[in-house]
Protein backbone atom coordinates (compact mmCIF):
# COMPACT_ATOMS: atom_id res chain seq x y z
CA UNK A 1 0.00 0.00 0.00
CA UNK A 2 1.74 3.32 -0.93
CA UNK A 3 0.65 6.68 -1.36
CA UNK A 4 1.59 9.54 -3.78
CA UNK A 5 1.74 12.28 -1.83
CA UNK A 6 3.80 12.97 0.97
CA UNK A 7 3.29 12.74 5.08
CA UNK A 8 2.86 10.90 8.07
CA UNK A 9 0.99 8.07 7.70
CA UNK A 10 -0.77 6.29 10.62
CA UNK A 11 -1.28 2.24 11.35
CA UNK A 12 -4.20 1.79 13.90
CA UNK A 13 -4.83 -1.19 15.49
CA UNK A 14 -7.58 -2.13 18.65
CA UNK A 15 -9.38 -4.35 20.56
CA UNK A 16 -6.40 -7.04 20.82
CA UNK A 17 -7.68 -7.43 24.49
CA UNK A 18 -4.16 -9.56 25.28
CA UNK A 19 -4.31 -11.05 28.97
CA UNK A 20 -6.82 -12.51 31.20
CA UNK A 21 -7.06 -15.55 33.87
CA UNK A 22 -5.84 -19.00 32.64
CA UNK A 23 -7.25 -19.81 29.42
CA UNK A 24 -7.92 -15.93 28.82
CA UNK A 25 -4.28 -15.62 28.99
CA UNK A 26 -3.78 -17.94 24.97
CA UNK A 27 -2.82 -15.10 22.73
CA UNK A 28 -3.96 -16.73 19.08
CA UNK A 29 -2.42 -14.19 16.60
CA UNK A 30 0.69 -13.18 18.56
CA UNK A 31 2.67 -14.61 15.60
CA UNK A 32 0.94 -13.23 13.61
CA UNK A 33 1.50 -9.54 16.11
CA UNK A 34 5.25 -9.98 16.11
CA UNK A 35 5.56 -9.82 12.54
CA UNK A 36 3.64 -7.07 12.22
CA UNK A 37 4.93 -5.18 14.76
CA UNK A 38 9.23 -6.26 13.30
CA UNK A 39 7.63 -5.00 9.46
CA UNK A 40 7.21 -1.47 11.23
CA UNK A 41 10.55 -1.28 12.41
CA UNK A 42 12.13 -1.62 9.50
CA UNK A 43 9.42 1.00 7.77
CA UNK A 44 11.08 4.16 5.77
CA UNK A 45 7.68 5.90 6.10
CA UNK A 46 6.62 9.01 8.73
CA UNK A 47 4.80 6.48 10.22
CA UNK A 48 3.28 5.93 13.63
CA UNK A 49 1.49 2.94 15.38
CA UNK A 50 -1.97 4.16 17.62
CA UNK A 51 -3.52 1.41 19.54
CA UNK A 52 -6.91 2.73 19.80
CA UNK A 53 -7.69 1.18 23.10
CA UNK A 54 -8.01 -2.08 24.86
CA UNK A 55 -4.65 -3.37 24.03
CA UNK A 56 -5.17 -5.73 26.82
CA UNK A 57 -7.66 -7.31 28.90
CA UNK A 58 -6.99 -5.54 32.09
CA UNK A 59 -10.30 -6.39 33.76
CA UNK A 60 -10.13 -10.21 32.74
CA UNK A 61 -7.49 -10.37 35.81
CA UNK A 62 -9.32 -10.86 38.20
CA UNK A 63 -6.73 -12.56 40.93
CA UNK A 64 -3.97 -9.93 40.75
CA UNK A 65 -4.54 -6.19 40.86
CA UNK A 66 -3.17 -2.69 39.77
CA UNK A 67 0.07 -3.12 38.77
CA UNK A 68 0.96 -6.90 39.04
CA UNK A 69 -1.81 -6.82 36.10
CA UNK A 70 1.05 -5.51 34.15
CA UNK A 71 4.02 -7.71 35.59
CA UNK A 72 1.83 -10.47 34.84
CA UNK A 73 1.59 -9.44 30.92
CA UNK A 74 5.63 -8.49 30.82
CA UNK A 75 6.08 -12.12 32.17
CA UNK A 76 3.95 -13.70 30.22
CA UNK A 77 4.79 -12.18 26.93
CA UNK A 78 7.91 -11.01 27.42
CA UNK A 79 8.72 -11.23 22.90
CA UNK A 80 6.08 -9.31 22.63
CA UNK A 81 7.40 -6.51 24.99
CA UNK A 82 11.07 -7.00 23.43
CA UNK A 83 9.34 -6.33 20.11
CA UNK A 84 7.26 -3.04 21.39
CA UNK A 85 10.39 -2.00 22.37
CA UNK A 86 12.34 -2.65 18.90
CA UNK A 87 9.48 -1.43 17.35
CA UNK A 88 9.23 1.77 19.55
CA UNK A 89 12.67 2.75 18.91
CA UNK A 90 12.08 2.98 15.38
CA UNK A 91 8.81 4.74 15.22
CA UNK A 92 5.72 6.41 17.76
CA UNK A 93 3.79 4.02 19.31
CA UNK A 94 1.11 5.71 21.00
CA UNK A 95 -1.53 3.93 22.86
CA UNK A 96 -5.24 4.75 24.38
CA UNK A 97 -6.94 3.31 27.38
CA UNK A 98 -10.10 1.47 26.69
CA UNK A 99 -12.80 0.52 28.56
CA UNK A 100 -11.11 -3.25 29.01
CA UNK A 101 -7.72 -1.18 29.92
CA UNK A 102 -9.09 1.41 31.58
CA UNK A 103 -6.73 1.36 34.43
CA UNK A 104 -3.96 2.27 32.58
CA UNK A 105 -5.57 5.98 32.58
CA UNK A 106 -5.83 5.26 36.31
CA UNK A 107 -2.85 5.08 37.59
CA UNK A 108 0.74 6.87 36.99
CA UNK A 109 2.91 4.04 37.04
CA UNK A 110 1.42 2.85 34.04
CA UNK A 111 3.10 5.35 31.78
CA UNK A 112 6.34 4.88 32.96
CA UNK A 113 6.36 1.48 32.33
CA UNK A 114 4.85 1.61 29.16
CA UNK A 115 7.58 3.93 28.71
CA UNK A 116 10.27 1.89 29.15
CA UNK A 117 9.22 -0.26 26.31
CA UNK A 118 8.76 2.43 24.36
CA UNK A 119 5.24 3.05 24.24
CA UNK A 120 3.41 6.34 24.69
CA UNK A 121 0.52 6.11 26.85
CA UNK A 122 -2.15 9.37 26.24
CA UNK A 123 -4.27 9.18 29.36
CA UNK A 124 -6.96 10.39 27.41
CA UNK A 125 -10.29 9.84 25.89
CA UNK A 126 -8.99 11.01 22.70
CA UNK A 127 -6.41 12.38 20.60
CA UNK A 128 -6.17 13.74 17.39
CA UNK A 129 -3.21 14.02 14.68
CA UNK A 130 -2.42 16.05 11.44
CA UNK A 131 -2.86 14.31 7.98
CA UNK A 132 -1.76 17.85 5.81
CA UNK A 133 -4.47 20.51 6.79
CA UNK A 134 -7.30 18.03 8.08
CA UNK A 135 -6.50 16.13 11.17
CA UNK A 136 -7.79 12.75 12.52
CA UNK A 137 -9.87 12.09 15.76
CA UNK A 138 -8.90 9.04 17.50
CA UNK A 139 -10.82 7.15 20.37
CA UNK A 140 -11.72 4.24 21.76
CA UNK A 141 -15.23 4.16 21.70
CA UNK A 142 -16.30 2.95 25.29
CA UNK A 143 -17.60 6.73 26.25
CA UNK A 144 -20.54 6.16 23.73
CA UNK A 145 -21.54 3.06 25.13
CA UNK A 146 -23.69 3.52 28.16
CA UNK A 147 -22.60 0.19 29.74
CA UNK A 148 -19.28 0.62 29.30
CA UNK A 149 -18.82 4.65 29.87
CA UNK A 150 -16.41 6.12 32.71
CA UNK A 151 -17.97 9.37 34.12
CA UNK A 152 -15.53 9.97 36.11
CA UNK A 153 -12.29 8.78 33.51
CA UNK A 154 -9.53 8.21 35.52
CA UNK A 155 -10.69 6.89 38.34
CA UNK A 156 -9.85 3.54 39.43
CA UNK A 157 -12.95 2.54 41.67
CA UNK A 158 -15.34 3.40 38.80
CA UNK A 159 -17.17 0.49 37.47
CA UNK A 160 -19.53 0.57 34.82
CA UNK A 161 -21.47 -2.97 34.35
CA UNK A 162 -19.72 -3.47 31.24
CA UNK A 163 -17.37 -4.27 34.25
CA UNK A 164 -18.90 -6.73 35.69
CA UNK A 165 -20.05 -9.04 33.22
CA UNK A 166 -16.26 -9.39 32.31
CA UNK A 167 -15.40 -10.18 35.77
CA UNK A 168 -17.63 -12.79 36.31
CA UNK A 169 -18.44 -14.34 33.22
CA UNK A 170 -15.76 -13.46 30.63
CA UNK A 171 -12.89 -14.54 33.49
CA UNK A 172 -14.95 -17.24 35.10
CA UNK A 173 -15.12 -18.76 31.28
CA UNK A 174 -11.23 -18.40 31.05
CA UNK A 175 -10.86 -20.64 34.22
CA UNK A 176 -13.25 -23.32 33.29
CA UNK A 177 -13.00 -23.37 29.65
CA UNK A 178 -10.47 -26.36 29.93
CA UNK A 179 -12.97 -28.56 31.31
CA UNK A 180 -15.01 -28.72 28.36
CA UNK A 181 -14.53 -30.22 24.84
CA UNK A 182 -12.46 -28.46 22.92
CA UNK A 183 -11.79 -25.85 25.08
CA UNK A 184 -14.16 -23.70 23.45
CA UNK A 185 -15.35 -21.21 26.85
CA UNK A 186 -12.94 -18.69 26.64
CA UNK A 187 -14.09 -17.22 23.54
CA UNK A 188 -17.38 -16.26 25.16
CA UNK A 189 -15.04 -12.53 25.47
CA UNK A 190 -15.92 -12.75 21.16
CA UNK A 191 -18.91 -13.54 20.73
CA UNK A 192 -20.98 -9.89 20.07
CA UNK A 193 -23.32 -8.72 20.57
CA UNK A 194 -23.99 -9.88 24.24
CA UNK A 195 -27.06 -11.35 23.71
CA UNK A 196 -26.03 -13.33 21.61
CA UNK A 197 -24.21 -15.29 24.72
CA UNK A 198 -27.41 -17.55 25.58
CA UNK A 199 -27.45 -18.75 21.90
CA UNK A 200 -23.98 -19.45 21.49
CA UNK A 201 -23.51 -21.37 24.82
CA UNK A 202 -26.36 -23.78 23.65
CA UNK A 203 -25.25 -24.21 20.67
CA UNK A 204 -21.60 -25.12 21.62
CA UNK A 205 -23.26 -27.71 23.85
CA UNK A 206 -25.37 -29.17 21.69
CA UNK A 207 -23.11 -29.60 18.83
CA UNK A 208 -19.62 -30.39 20.89
CA UNK A 209 -20.89 -31.06 24.19
CA UNK A 210 -23.17 -33.38 24.15
CA UNK A 211 -23.26 -37.07 24.43
CA UNK A 212 -22.99 -37.86 20.79
CA UNK A 213 -25.73 -41.07 20.64
CA UNK A 214 -28.18 -38.18 22.14
CA UNK A 215 -27.54 -35.41 19.90
CA UNK A 216 -28.11 -37.82 16.69
CA UNK A 217 -30.79 -39.23 18.29
CA UNK A 218 -32.87 -36.00 18.55
CA UNK A 219 -31.49 -34.13 15.14
CA UNK A 220 -34.02 -36.41 12.59
CA UNK A 221 -37.00 -34.75 15.33
CA UNK A 222 -35.83 -31.32 15.31
CA UNK A 223 -34.80 -31.28 11.42
CA UNK A 224 -39.03 -32.58 10.42
CA UNK A 225 -40.23 -30.56 13.31
CA UNK A 226 -41.30 -27.34 11.03
CA UNK A 227 -42.80 -29.72 9.00
CA UNK A 228 -45.03 -31.85 11.51
CA UNK A 229 -46.01 -28.65 12.59
CA UNK A 230 -47.73 -28.02 9.74
CA UNK A 231 -48.72 -31.84 9.89
CA UNK A 232 -50.29 -31.08 13.17
CA UNK A 233 -52.26 -28.14 11.62
CA UNK A 234 -53.49 -29.64 8.87
CA UNK A 235 -54.92 -32.69 10.76
CA UNK A 236 -56.66 -30.34 13.21
CA UNK A 237 -58.10 -28.45 9.98
CA UNK A 238 -59.10 -32.69 8.84
CA UNK A 239 -60.81 -33.77 13.06
CA UNK A 240 -62.62 -30.41 12.15
CA UNK A 241 -63.88 -31.83 9.09
CA UNK A 242 -62.36 -28.14 7.45
CA UNK A 243 -60.19 -30.57 5.00
CA UNK A 244 -59.37 -33.60 4.07
CA UNK A 245 -55.91 -35.15 4.84
CA UNK A 246 -54.57 -37.27 1.73
CA UNK A 247 -53.15 -39.77 4.46
CA UNK A 248 -53.48 -43.01 1.84
CA UNK A 249 -51.27 -41.06 -0.42
CA UNK A 250 -48.37 -40.00 1.75
CA UNK A 251 -48.30 -43.24 3.38
CA UNK A 252 -48.08 -45.06 0.01
CA UNK A 253 -45.08 -42.58 -1.07
CA UNK A 254 -43.18 -43.63 1.81
CA UNK A 255 -44.08 -47.19 1.51
CA UNK A 256 -42.00 -47.39 -1.71
CA UNK A 257 -38.98 -46.02 0.53
CA UNK A 258 -38.80 -49.05 2.39
CA UNK A 259 -36.86 -48.65 5.91
CA UNK A 260 -36.11 -45.25 5.60
CA UNK A 261 -40.02 -44.22 4.62
CA UNK A 262 -40.95 -45.76 8.05
CA UNK A 263 -38.38 -44.37 9.72
CA UNK A 264 -39.95 -40.97 8.58
CA UNK A 265 -43.18 -41.93 8.67
CA UNK A 266 -42.24 -42.69 12.63
CA UNK A 267 -40.53 -39.35 13.33
CA UNK A 268 -43.55 -37.81 11.72
CA UNK A 269 -46.30 -39.18 13.83
CA UNK A 270 -44.53 -38.98 16.91
CA UNK A 271 -43.05 -34.98 15.91
CA UNK A 272 -46.97 -34.54 14.80
CA UNK A 273 -48.06 -35.76 18.42
CA UNK A 274 -45.64 -33.34 20.34
CA UNK A 275 -46.00 -29.95 17.70
CA UNK A 276 -50.02 -30.66 18.38
CA UNK A 277 -49.18 -30.38 22.57
CA UNK A 278 -46.92 -27.14 21.52
CA UNK A 279 -49.44 -25.35 19.11
CA UNK A 280 -52.03 -26.17 22.06
CA UNK A 281 -49.67 -24.81 25.18
CA UNK A 282 -48.17 -21.93 22.64
CA UNK A 283 -51.11 -20.27 22.20
CA UNK A 284 -52.37 -19.23 25.47
CA UNK A 285 -48.08 -18.72 26.45
CA UNK A 286 -47.65 -16.42 23.77
CA UNK A 287 -50.55 -13.94 25.03
CA UNK A 288 -49.27 -14.21 28.69
CA UNK A 289 -45.62 -13.80 27.57
CA UNK A 290 -46.39 -10.80 25.08
CA UNK A 291 -48.80 -9.18 28.31
CA UNK A 292 -45.83 -10.00 30.68
CA UNK A 293 -43.46 -8.21 28.16
CA UNK A 294 -45.87 -5.45 27.82
CA UNK A 295 -45.88 -5.02 31.65
CA UNK A 296 -42.13 -4.72 31.94
CA UNK A 297 -41.70 -2.33 29.56
CA UNK A 298 -44.34 0.06 30.96
CA UNK A 299 -42.21 -0.16 34.01
CA UNK A 300 -39.12 0.77 32.46
CA UNK A 301 -37.54 -2.28 33.96
CA UNK A 302 -35.04 -2.69 31.24
CA UNK A 303 -33.73 0.50 29.54
CA UNK A 304 -31.25 -0.11 27.62
CA UNK A 305 -29.88 -3.45 25.82
CA UNK A 306 -26.47 -5.04 26.92
CA UNK A 307 -25.03 -4.05 23.77
CA UNK A 308 -24.18 -0.73 22.28
CA UNK A 309 -25.34 0.15 18.69
CA UNK A 310 -22.32 -0.47 16.56
CA UNK A 311 -22.51 2.36 14.49
CA UNK A 312 -25.53 5.36 15.83
CA UNK A 313 -24.46 6.69 18.59
CA UNK A 314 -20.17 7.13 16.94
CA UNK A 315 -22.02 8.45 13.80
CA UNK A 316 -24.01 11.05 16.00
CA UNK A 317 -20.45 11.74 18.16
CA UNK A 318 -18.75 12.37 14.85
CA UNK A 319 -21.17 14.90 13.73
CA UNK A 320 -20.35 17.07 16.81
CA UNK A 321 -16.33 16.47 16.66
CA UNK A 322 -16.97 17.62 12.59
CA UNK A 323 -19.50 20.19 13.64
CA UNK A 324 -16.70 22.03 16.47
CA UNK A 325 -13.60 20.88 14.16
CA UNK A 326 -14.16 21.13 10.86
CA UNK A 327 -10.70 20.39 9.62
CA UNK A 328 -11.17 16.91 10.98
CA UNK A 329 -11.71 14.69 8.17
CA UNK A 330 -12.27 11.11 9.70
CA UNK A 331 -13.12 10.05 13.36
CA UNK A 332 -11.82 6.58 14.10
CA UNK A 333 -12.96 4.49 17.10
CA UNK A 334 -13.08 0.66 17.80
CA UNK A 335 -15.01 -1.21 20.72
CA UNK A 336 -17.60 -3.21 18.67
CA UNK A 337 -15.02 -5.63 16.72
CA UNK A 338 -17.02 -4.33 13.64
CA UNK A 339 -13.95 -3.16 10.72
CA UNK A 340 -15.93 -0.77 8.72
CA UNK A 341 -15.91 2.55 7.28
CA UNK A 342 -19.29 4.88 6.51
CA UNK A 343 -19.69 8.22 5.00
CA UNK A 344 -20.83 11.08 7.50
CA UNK A 345 -21.28 14.82 6.44
CA UNK A 346 -18.73 14.25 3.91
CA UNK A 347 -16.25 12.64 6.52
CA UNK A 348 -15.58 8.87 7.00
CA UNK A 349 -16.36 7.04 10.11
CA UNK A 350 -14.07 4.12 10.58
CA UNK A 351 -13.89 1.16 12.88
CA UNK A 352 -10.61 -0.21 13.51
CA UNK A 353 -12.16 -4.11 14.40
CA UNK A 354 -10.42 -6.58 16.48
CA UNK A 355 -7.89 -8.88 16.70
CA UNK A 356 -9.92 -11.06 18.62
CA UNK A 357 -11.80 -14.27 17.12
CA UNK A 358 -14.85 -12.98 15.69
CA UNK A 359 -18.10 -15.67 15.87
CA UNK A 360 -21.22 -15.19 12.87
CA UNK A 361 -24.27 -16.21 13.58
CA UNK A 362 -25.77 -18.53 10.75
CA UNK A 363 -29.30 -20.03 11.61
CA UNK A 364 -29.79 -23.68 10.11
CA UNK A 365 -31.31 -24.70 6.58
CA UNK A 366 -34.37 -26.82 8.00
CA UNK A 367 -35.68 -27.32 11.35
CA UNK A 368 -35.39 -25.78 14.94
CA UNK A 369 -31.99 -27.05 15.32
CA UNK A 370 -29.48 -24.25 17.41
CA UNK A 371 -27.76 -22.21 15.32
CA UNK A 372 -23.69 -22.32 14.05
CA UNK A 373 -21.27 -19.67 15.07
CA UNK A 374 -18.27 -19.60 12.10
CA UNK A 375 -15.55 -18.63 13.61
CA UNK A 376 -12.80 -16.06 11.48
CA UNK A 377 -10.47 -13.78 12.47
CA UNK A 378 -9.94 -10.29 10.51
CA UNK A 379 -6.46 -9.34 12.07
CA UNK A 380 -7.24 -5.74 10.77
CA UNK A 381 -4.80 -2.55 10.25
CA UNK A 382 -6.39 0.45 9.67
CA UNK A 383 -4.07 2.68 7.36
CA UNK A 384 -4.77 6.56 7.27
CA UNK A 385 -2.32 8.47 5.32
CA UNK A 386 -2.18 11.87 2.62
CA UNK A 387 -3.39 11.13 -0.71
CA UNK A 388 -3.50 13.92 -3.61
CA UNK A 389 -7.10 14.18 -3.49
CA UNK A 390 -7.29 14.25 0.68
CA UNK A 391 -6.66 11.39 3.08
CA UNK A 392 -6.87 7.84 2.08
CA UNK A 393 -8.01 5.34 4.58
CA UNK A 394 -6.83 1.93 3.90
CA UNK A 395 -7.87 -1.70 5.75
CA UNK A 396 -4.99 -4.33 5.86
CA UNK A 397 -5.79 -8.06 6.88
CA UNK A 398 -2.95 -9.63 8.55
CA UNK A 399 -3.32 -12.79 6.71
CA UNK A 400 -3.68 -15.95 9.65
CA UNK A 401 -1.46 -18.80 9.43
CA UNK A 402 -3.81 -21.15 11.66
CA UNK A 403 -7.33 -22.06 10.57
CA UNK A 404 -10.31 -22.30 12.62
CA UNK A 405 -11.76 -24.82 9.97
CA UNK A 406 -11.47 -27.71 12.77
CA UNK A 407 -13.99 -25.51 15.12
CA UNK A 408 -16.77 -26.51 13.23
CA UNK A 409 -18.40 -30.03 12.99
CA UNK A 410 -19.40 -31.72 10.09
CA UNK A 411 -22.81 -31.44 11.29
CA UNK A 412 -22.46 -27.68 11.51
CA UNK A 413 -21.58 -27.35 8.01
CA UNK A 414 -23.84 -29.87 6.48
CA UNK A 415 -26.90 -27.93 8.35
CA UNK A 416 -25.70 -24.74 7.17
CA UNK A 417 -24.74 -25.70 3.96
CA UNK A 418 -24.88 -22.63 1.76
CA UNK A 419 -24.69 -19.97 4.55
CA UNK A 420 -20.71 -20.01 5.49
CA UNK A 421 -20.15 -16.66 6.11
CA UNK A 422 -17.08 -14.92 3.72
CA UNK A 423 -16.26 -11.68 5.59
CA UNK A 424 -14.19 -9.07 3.95
CA UNK A 425 -12.75 -6.05 4.94
CA UNK A 426 -13.92 -2.52 2.97
CA UNK A 427 -12.20 -0.73 0.06
CA UNK A 428 -9.89 2.02 -0.64
CA UNK A 429 -11.48 5.06 0.48
CA UNK A 430 -10.32 8.82 0.14
CA UNK A 431 -12.24 12.13 1.74
CA UNK A 432 -11.16 15.05 0.02
CA UNK A 433 -11.96 18.46 1.22
CA UNK A 434 -14.17 19.87 3.59
CA UNK A 435 -17.80 20.85 3.05
CA UNK A 436 -20.36 22.56 4.55
CA UNK A 437 -21.17 20.88 7.66
CA UNK A 438 -24.93 21.40 8.61
CA UNK A 439 -25.59 22.96 12.78
CA UNK A 440 -25.88 20.11 15.06
CA UNK A 441 -29.03 19.28 16.35
CA UNK A 442 -28.10 18.82 20.37
CA UNK A 443 -30.75 16.54 21.04
CA UNK A 444 -29.39 14.16 18.47
CA UNK A 445 -25.87 14.20 20.48
CA UNK A 446 -25.20 11.35 23.24
CA UNK A 447 -24.27 12.65 26.31
CA UNK A 448 -20.32 13.22 27.16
Amino acid sequence: MADDAEGPVYYVVSDLHIGGDDQLGEVDFLEELLDFLERLETTDEDAELIVNGDAFGLWEFTEVERLAKFEALTERYPELFEQLRATGASIPITMLPGNHDHELAAYDEYVERLAAYNVDLVRAESITRPVGDRTVHFEHGNQQDPNNRFEDFGNPYETPMGYFYNTHVTSRAGRLSERGRYNWLKDVQAVTPTERVPRWLFSKYFYREMNPLLRYAVIPFLLLLNVSLVIAVLAGLDVAGLWTMPVDTADAALARLGLVGEAVHFVLVVNAAIAGLLILVGIPLYFFLRDLRQTVDRFGVFETDLTVDPEEPYAAAAREVFADHPETAIFCYGHTHRPGVSEIDGRLLVNSGTWLKRFHHRDVVAGVLPPVFYPSYQLCVVRISADPAGVAVEFEQIEKTATTTEEITRIERLLTLGREPSPELPDRLVVGEPTATPPRDAESVPGR
